[in-house]
């Protein structure tokens, strides 16, 4: 794996741009950044901390969670707050996000503060419908992780890492989803995820040093390594879809502040991110 970029407390949300690269979050310290074509790095939305998820939208900006589920035109203009924490009684805010085809948004919500010592409380999965209405879907979710779709978007998986599984449902043509069941189960924690277009489904292993594959049965296939043990999420990206990004925090690295991005090619393209089609026009002046 060649590490592409470091320094970073804890990094999440990648979201693969192919006409600017790849976004991603600094959980711990802050700021949404763009890494570039070039390798360079540069600021998009600055200071924001807790942001899990990100995902592009058609109107050229991007969504993105943390204490409210939030748009950015990327323009200069104020963006707007989508979906408040405040409208999901006992929400203390949302971790990770994803988009169906139909570009709605499916992201699950946080009954405590993960990194406040609270006592761990189950949280929700909602989805966000193309006119800003709200549907929770699931319950029960001890912390919330990775989102993804399978190619023919008839199944979500969803990553519940104090749970140390990853779930899956099956989804109706409205965008609502039956009861979970469990896909895989993991030892450490679940993590981010992403699912290729062979429809394997690729998972960060918050604790293992490793992203772990497994076939669209939960059969598992393989791991690929990672040089820091705290993997948080991944990415396909490239002109290919083919380059993984792989993104990881800094606890048990070298440094206080060793969050890293890596690369490496693999032979399983990933399948392209729809974006979210939310109505954001009104409130972003």
């Amino acid at each position: 794996m060649q590490e592409v970029v470091t320094g970073y407390g804890l990094i999440e949300g990648p979201c693969w741009d192919p006409a600017r690269g790849l976004y991603f979050s600094d959980v711990r310290d802050g700021g949404i950044y763009l890494l570039g074509p070039d390798d360079q790095v540069s600021i998009v939305v600055p200071k924001r901390r807790g942001v899990g998820g990100i995902a592009l939208h058609a109107d050229g900006g991007i969504v993105f969670g943390g204490r409210d589920i939030s748009y950015s035109p990327l323009d200069g203009r104020e963006g707007k707050a989508l979906l408040t924490g405040e409208a999901i009684p006992g929400s203390f805010g949302f971790n990770d996000l994803t988009t169906d085809q139909a570009g709605r948004i499916y992201v699950g919500s946080l009954a405590y503060r993960v990194f406040g010592g609270d006592e761990p409380k189950p949280g929700k999965l909602h989805m966000i419908d193309l006119d800003g209405s709200i549907r929770t879907l699931s319950e029960g979710i001890m912390l919330t992780n990775g989102l993804g779709f399978s190619p023919d978007g008839r199944r979500l998986y969803h990553s519940d890492t104090r749970s140390h599984l990853v779930r899956v449902y099956d989804v109706a043509a409205d965008g609502s989803v039956g009861p979970w069941r469990t896909f895989a189960a993991f030892d450490g924690g679940a993590d981010g995820l992403k699912v290729a277009a062979d429809g394997s489904v690729w998972v960060a292993d918050a604790h293992g040093g490793r992203v772990a594959v497994f076939e669209a049965d939960g059969t598992h296939r393989l791991d690929v390594k990672v040089p820091l043990p705290m993997v948080t999420s991944l990415c396909f990206g490239g002109p290919e879809l083919k380059d993984l990004y792989v993104v990881t925090g800094s606890d048990g690295g070298p440094k206080p502040a060793c969050g890293t991005i890596f690369r490496t090619r693999v032979d399983i393209a990933g399948q392209p991110q729809a974006p979210a089609r939310v109505k954001v026009t009104a409130g972003v002046s």
